[in-house]
């Protein structure tokens, strides 16, 4: 299974524009559509001197309107940011256009920064996004319900039921609990399987018949090419950048599989995150793994380096699968 990220950063040194990556990002996103990519996964940050991408529902949507089969993951949606009557509404208005194909992971936020732009109070962070999360369901009743000395009706409901398809993030234990209490899939940030046992136990424990947390392992990144070493030439200062400034967004309370404290292409590489594979390589993962992240824009590079990635794994890396008797 392929899955391919996007995040629209664009470092001050690149070419490349913000205008021009999302247009290349909704045309891959077809393409991915087109040749057998199982689901795109967009995120949410806000303020980054990059651009990273701060509207993640808008983006997903816009996936899913050139699409047909794939599903989009937002991983994560940070919740304590938004108002979640709205988040409710847009959520339900994309499950009506694209009924089962969306996926949204909750997140708490962790940058300082993102808290005090939105006024916000980061030390309520848990306790805002539970909340929020139940508030949600509540709405997706469609049927008007008093909250807080006000009526709430959402309206028009989804249509995927129970409802759309909502995960829990998190890295720390109390994630793994509010998942459990919640009744929802835990999708923690960090490969910490202790995170998962806890959450199954905490299930277990309440009486959730029907636990799924998806503990993520990596790479990351991966991209595919005939001449690795000329691909790691042409991204390396994208990738540093990328790898860097991600790391600096960590606290001790949070940390996520794709933070790599790394300082040039050899510590890149041996993180396990960025990996730059022949087709050979890349089919190799995916028998080893189950999956490759493909990350076709990483880092602001030039397009032409994602495209060229895509179609090495729809001309040589799938054919190489497919002919695998063990496959």
């Amino acid at each position: 299974m392929f899955t391919a990220r996007f995040e629209l950063r664009v470092p001050p040194f690149a070419d490349t524009t913000h205008a021009q990556l999302h247009r290349e990002y909704r045309d891959m996103v077809s393409w991915c559509d087109d040749n057998g990519i199982a689901t795109v996964i967009v995120s949410e940050h806000h303020g980054a001197e990059d651009g990273f991408m701060p509207s993640p529902l808008v983006l997903a949507a816009a996936a899913l309107a050139r699409t047909d089969n794939i599903t989009v993951a937002v991983s994560a949606l940070l919740l304590p940011l938004h108002d979640p009557i709205r988040v409710a509404e847009d959520i339900a208005t994309i499950d009506l256009m694209a009924p089962g194909r969306l996926s949204v992971t909750m997140g708490v936020g962790y940058r300082e920064f993102e808290f005090d732009m939105f006024a916000k109070d980061r030390t309520r962070r848990g306790r805002d996004t539970e909340e929020a999360i139940e508030l949600i369901l509540r709405c997706w009743s469609g049927e008007p319900f008093e909250y807080q000395g006000r009526t709430i009706r959402v309206t028009p409901k989804p249509v995927t039921e129970p409802h759309p398809v909502l995960m829990v993030g998190g890295s720390v234990p109390a994630s793994a609990r509010r998942a459990a209490r919640l009744g929802l899939p835990f999708s923690p940030s960090t490969p910490d399987q202790s995170l998962a046992d806890l959450y199954y136990a905490e299930a277990a424990r309440l009486g959730y018949e029907t636990p799924f947390a998806i503990v993520p392992d990596g790479p990351s990144m991966v991209m595919v090419t005939e001449d690795p070493e000329r691909t790691w030439a042409a991204i390396e200062r994208h990738a540093l950048y990328d790898a860097a400034l991600y790391a600096s967004w960590q606290y001790d309370d949070h940390h996520n599989l794709t933070a790599v404290d790394a300082h040039d292409v050899a510590g890149l590489a041996a993180s396990g995150q960025w990996e730059v594979l022949t087709p050979e390589g890349c089919a190799q993962l995916v028998r080893d793994k189950g999956s490759a992240m493909l990350h076709p824009l990483a880092g602001g590079i030039d397009p032409a380096i994602g495209w060229e990635s895509l179609e090495l794994v729809k001309h040589q890396v799938m054919p190489l699968l497919a002919d695998d008797p063990g496959g």
